[in-house]
């Protein structure tokens, strides 16, 4: 859904996903920065709808629906899974930021909030990011 491949070019299918978050879990944890690190601090280009001291959203350039953006923190969290109790305050600016994004995208009639954690939850990128999906109907199970 949202990282580069070797060569740098985005990667769509939901299999390539799932082999990429194999590879990025095996890098999982070394001091490189990460895609979204680089969005952070504007070396890497990226539509940015939302923008604040504790986050920023923008358009994922591979949306896997009429509406996909992501929310992340300024401050890299690795994994959902690895959030401290002391993360809640920003945890929860996350979910508010989500929700007056997609309000202002117009999803009144709902939308899909998805946080993908570690190699079998298909996180391809080891900073947490939240999507926000919508414009269509989502179909259940998700994957």
């Amino acid at each position: 859904m949202d990282i580069l491949d070797d060569m740098g070019s985005f990667c769509s299918s939901t299999r390539d996903e799932v082999r990429l978050a194999k590879e990025a879990s095996k890098k999982y944890g070394k001091p490189e920065p990460t895609i979204f690190s680089k969005i952070i601090d504007k070396t890497i280009p990226a539509v940015i709808i939302y923008e604040d001291d504790k986050c920023l959203a923008f358009r994922d350039v591979n949306p896997q629906a009429p509406v996909h953006f992501l929310v992340i923190p300024r401050i890299p969290i690795s994994r959902i899974s690895e959030a401290h109790d002391d993360d809640a305050q920003l945890l929860g600016h996350l979910l508010i930021v989500a929700k007056n994004v997609a309000k202002k995208e117009g999803l009144d009639e709902g939308y899909r909030v998805v946080i993908n954690d570690g190699k079998n939850g298909a996180q391809s990128v080891y900073h947490l990011h939240i999507h926000v999906l919508g414009g269509r109907q989502m179909k259940w199970p998700p994957g």
